[in-house]
């Protein structure tokens, strides 16, 4: 699964519409890196794979800008621990 995913940054978080719900990723940029605090998936698209498409078009975006990432969310964490060819992305420090 492939989402559209849009910076907001007055709402400090990315986003995405799936089946007319919002999904998003919180955030907080400082100058050394990103914070990616929480993750919100609706109850209805919960346990289909929307989550980690989120995180990992997220993921692709930091990755363009060159920031290194803290991921402070849990859901986040998670995914790089099964996914360990993100973990480059992490901020000195931090470790899945």
């Amino acid at each position: 699964m492939e989402l559209s995913i849009l910076d907001d940054p007055e709402r400090k978080r990315f986003e995405a519409e799936v089946e007319g719900e919002t999904v998003f990723l919180e955030y907080i940029r400082a100058k050394d890196a990103i914070y990616l605090t929480h993750t919100e998936v609706p109850k209805s698209l919960e346990g289909k794979g929307v989550g980690s498409a989120l995180v990992k078009g997220v993921l692709t975006k930091i990755k363009q800008e060159g920031l290194p990432m803290a991921p402070l969310c849990p859901f986040v964490a998670l995914f790089l621990s099964k996914h360990p060819e993100w973990k480059s992305l992490l901020a000195k420090g931090y470790n899945v």
